[in-house]
């Protein structure tokens, strides 16, 4: 470590001094340390930062910090920052605060001096009312301080959960994250993972071995596609660095700064009042063929643009941040392409996920249905999808932002009523002249209602077949939900846009008065 014999003499030596010190922190540990980092594929944190950040923004917090821990060599090396370097500046123009793990110093760990600064600059997000967003590339607690780095990860997890739900919180994985570690970004709204370079677990593939006898790598116990495609930990995937903060930036110019503001609106190019004919041959009226539900998105939303969150993990349902009328709106769909759109654990934890996430910051909900029902089976029941599916309900019941749905073809029994049903508080509900809404789908239900007449019949397929057409043209009509008041219209498909844009106009000014309690106790 260079030291510096400032000139006590003047004001502008002890200037000079300043600046030769912020240039030693700025520099880092040295090229060896730096081409290590690249060798991985890694850009440096200030790299990162500088991606991330309007050009010029940054303005640092605490650059000459430095550790006070002594033992197992530590007074020997105390670098700037301490291996974190936090701050704020501006994404679009809009006040961000940062911090990111600098791997070349203490390969990132955390240390006393490193979590405070984490913690004062978490503590300034939540006072400013800004978001906050952690680039992560650390090596977990720093073994030679002992309790004390388990302590500053104690501190990061308690202001997690008190800004939930206050400011976006975005955690980018940029490298790896072991052991407790892992917990402040699971705390997080969002998680952005770089294929090959980021990974995230509890316990790593060598104590894995040695406790179960598993071989497994790094990237195959806790890599970016594992946690986009199985787990669900991950929400963002990318190839490389800059795309990943590249959107970062998009997700952040779609939230708002906290949860006393509007998600920002822009000026739409695309005509509010556009007709999208397309959807009148997107959806085939019979329920039984499949279509994709993103296509349906692109012909509604402006200039067919939108931010899916969890694309790759419980791919039955969709869920979306994009503008409708130059305003952010939340769209959970069902995908018919994908399991038929059926709702089973994943996806009920999803989409509930979502929808909280959606009431917390502002985000008006659009939910497009057209699903069968629950996902039969042993393995579903005995996963407890009666407890996850109320994880649904219980996120749109407890919803307050304006909530508008739209049933584009079937909508059978419970799936129906726990997305988003008129029964279950949304404001506006619509529907296509193809819907369905229904107990059961014909088949089903003319099987249990009228089973013994079936089983007398001379020809039991022809008295099924005509059982099911009666019990449709009663009971599955697509006026049916109208003339009982479930749906307040029935529109044309192609006006599915200028409908909804002037749904969410009226309910811009919804307030909802809420009963008095601390928390409610949803099901886990």
């Amino acid at each position: 470590m260079a030291h510096v014999t400032p000139d006590v003499g003047s004001t502008r030596g002890r200037v000079a001094e300043l600046g030769l010190l912020r240039a030693e922190a700025e520099r880092g540990p040295g090229d060896k340390a730096t081409e290590a980092q690249r060798a991985k594929g890694k850009l440096t944190a200030r790299e990162r930062i500088g991606l991330l950040l309007d050009e010029g923004s940054f303005h640092e917090v605490e650059q000459l910090r430095r550790h006070r821990a002594t033992g197992f060599g530590l007074e020997a090396k105390r670098p700037y920052t301490d291996g974190v370097i936090t701050g704020w500046g501006t994404v679009h123009g809009r006040t961000v605060f940062v911090y990111a793990h600098d791997f070349r110093i203490f390969g990132g760990a955390l240390g006393e001096a490193h979590a405070a600064k984490i913690h004062k600059i978490m503590d300034m997000a939540v006072s400013a009312g800004a978001p906050l967003v952690s680039l992560n590339d650390g090596a977990g607690a720093r073994i030679q301080e002992g309790v004390s780095a388990l302590a500053g990860y104690g501190g990061i997890f308690r202001r997690n959960t008190r800004a939930s739900g206050v400011i976006p919180q975005i955690s980018v994985m940029l490298g790896p994250c072991a052991g407790g570690a892992a917990y402040a970004p699971a705390l997080t709204d969002f998680v952005f993972m770089v294929r090959d370079t980021s990974q995230m677990f509890i316990t790593g593939p060598d104590v894995v071995q040695a406790v179960t006898g598993e071989q497994i790598s790094q990237n195959g116990l806790g890599g970016a596609d594992v946690h986009a495609e199985v787990s669900g930990v991950a929400h963002f995937v990318h190839d490389d660095e800059p795309t990943c903060l590249e959107e970062v930036r998009y997700l952040l110019s779609l939230l708002p700064a906290n949860n006393r503001e509007n998600p920002p609106a822009a000026d739409p190019a695309d005509p509010v009042d556009r007709r999208a004919e397309a959807l009148l041959d997107l959806v085939p009226a019979d329920g039984n063929r499949s279509y994709d539900m993103r296509r349906v998105i692109e012909e509604i939303v402006d200039e067919g643009e939108y931010l899916e969150v969890h694309e790759r993990w419980a791919t039955n349902i969709i869920c979306a941040l994009a503008r409708l009328g130059g305003q952010v709106v939340g769209l959970v769909a069902n995908q018919p392409a994908s399991l038929a759109g059926v709702l089973d654990i994943e996806a009920s934890e999803k989409a509930a996920r979502f929808v909280r996430m959606c009431d917390a910051f502002n985000v008006p909900i659009v939910t497009l249905l057209d699903v069968p029902g629950f996902l039969p089976g042993v393995e579903q029941e005995h996963g407890g999808i009666i407890r996850h599916g109320a994880k649904l309900l219980y996120a749109y019941c407890d919803a307050t932002v304006p909530r508008v749905s739209v049933v584009l073809r079937k909508a059978y029994g419970g799936a129906y009523i726990v997305m988003d049903s008129q029964s279950i508080g949304a404001d506006l509900t619509f529907a296509w002249p193809t819907n369905e809404i229904a107990v059961m789908g014909a088949e089903g239900a003319a099987n249990v209602i009228f089973r013994r007449q079936i089983a007398e019949a001379d020809d039991p397929e022809v008295m099924r077949a005509r059982l099911v057409k009666e019990y449709k043209a009663e009971l599955m009509h697509p006026y049916y939900a109208a003339e009982r008041g479930l749906v307040d219209d029935v529109i044309d498909p192609a006006r599915t846009r200028a409908v909804l844009a002037s749904a969410l106009a009226a309910l811009r000014t919804k307030h909802a008065d809420l009963p008095s309690r601390k928390h409610g106790n949803p099901p886990q």
